[in-house]
């Protein structure tokens, strides 16, 4: 019989590494398996306890509330019914909207000085504008303050069809500055910026008219003396007032000195921000609060921005257009603050734009013979 060979060392020392390769391999794919298990439960865990303190606690329904609130000031309202269910979104929407509208009901009864407009004590002339960076918990942005309210015009759009950005409207018009104005007609959030809600006032001329004959509207604007109007009128009333600059826009956030806001919990979300008001010396404010940007700014709500104005001494105040239309603007068009749209700032129908010399500055009427069915605020 051939005699066996017995294997060569090497041999077997390789045969050895390989079982000790693959047996250690076998414990790295256990080790990760393991720790891949143990991370997907402590998720789960995790999860199911961000569900019930979200749905069974006060302060979880206060955040999801919160949550809901935030999505329904962005393009992406239908999301909130996932949060809180399709018919609270639409109790929670009505309910808002009720709210807005008795806020903008209250008589305004505030009065203004200008007798020592542009003035200090020292009797030292103040600058026109003046802006200050402003900061909060989850926010970051701007009072622009206007010294001379009498200096303020509404710009709207150089051409038919097409709104206008505002740094176009600054620089087209030689403002010294610029804020965002009134809502408008905005189709998935896509459109084109020419149709605006409701009215639309310059130099004391009805540029556009959305409402019906007899109809009220909440408006903000200023008088042909510089006093800020805002809340619920008609036509009619607004004549009787003198009203000079005016875009439709609510709610009213402040009247006669006091926060109409009661809490955070009534602040209709995190967002970026624009609002106007009025202090006692007739200077007007401009708060544009930038938002949707983690790390630099979230937003504010409707009560952090009632809370600066309250701070600068305004005693009446009003919400205007925010989201991505947020924008403020100084001399030459340089944009100050950060807007929030992905497609950069956006064509809007009318800003808040400030003049050394208002008299000088022509701006006609875009809308001069069309009526609002005429209007497609989706073609581009």
């Amino acid at each position: 019989m051939p005699t066996p060979t017995l294997p060569s060392r090497a041999s077997v020392k390789r045969g050895t590494g390989a079982k000790k390769r693959t047996s250690v391999k076998k414990r790295r794919k256990r080790g990760f398996f393991f720790l891949l298990s143990r991370l997907i439960i402590t998720m789960m865990l995790l999860g199911t306890a961000a569900m019930i303190w979200l749905f069974f606690t006060p302060s979880g329904n206060n955040m999801r509330f919160l949550m809901a609130d935030t999505l329904i000031t962005t393009q992406h309202r239908h999301w909130a019914k996932y949060i809180i269910g399709q018919a609270e979104l639409d109790k929670r929407v009505a309910a808002y909207q009720a709210r807005f509208e008795q806020m903008g009901t209250e008589k305004d009864t505030h009065t203004i000085d200008l007798s020592n407009t542009g003035k200090e004590d020292t009797q030292a002339e103040k600058p026109l504008v003046e802006i200050e960076e402003v900061s909060g918990n989850s926010y970051h942005g701007y009072v622009m303050t206007v010294n001379d309210p009498t200096k303020i015009r509404l710009g709207v759009p150089v051409k038919r069809g097409k709104g206008e950005k505002v740094s176009s409207m600054v620089e087209r018009t030689g403002a010294i500055a610029g804020v965002n104005g009134g809502g408008f007609a905005d189709p998935n959030w896509k459109g084109n910026g020419f149709k605006p809600i409701g009215v639309v006032i310059s130099q004391g001329k009805l540029y556009y008219n959305g409402i019906s004959s007899g109809a009220a509207t909440q408006i903000v604007g200023l008088d042909k003396q510089g006093k800020m109007i805002a809340g619920k009128y008609t036509l009619e009333e607004l004549d009787k007032l003198g009203i000079q600059e005016a875009v439709t826009f609510q709610p009213r956030i402040i009247v006669n000195g006091k926060g109409q806001i009661r809490s955070q919990k009534e602040g209709w979300g995190i967002a970026p921000r624009t609002a106007m008001g009025q202090r006692e010396d007739g200077a007007i404010l401009f708060v544009v609060i930038d938002g949707r940007q983690p790390g630099y700014s979230i937003g504010a709500s409707l009560y952090d921005v009632q809370q600066i104005m309250l701070d600068h001494g305004a005693v009446i105040a009003a919400n205007l257009d925010g989201g991505s239309s947020t924008v403020l603007v100084k001399e030459g068009g340089k944009i100050a603050n950060k807007p929030s749209s992905e497609y950069g700032e956006r064509y809007l129908p009318t800003a808040f734009l400030v003049f050394d010399d208002p008299s000088k500055v022509n701006i006609p009427n875009i809308w001069e013979g069309l009526r609002p069915q005429d209007i497609d605020p989706g073609k581009k």
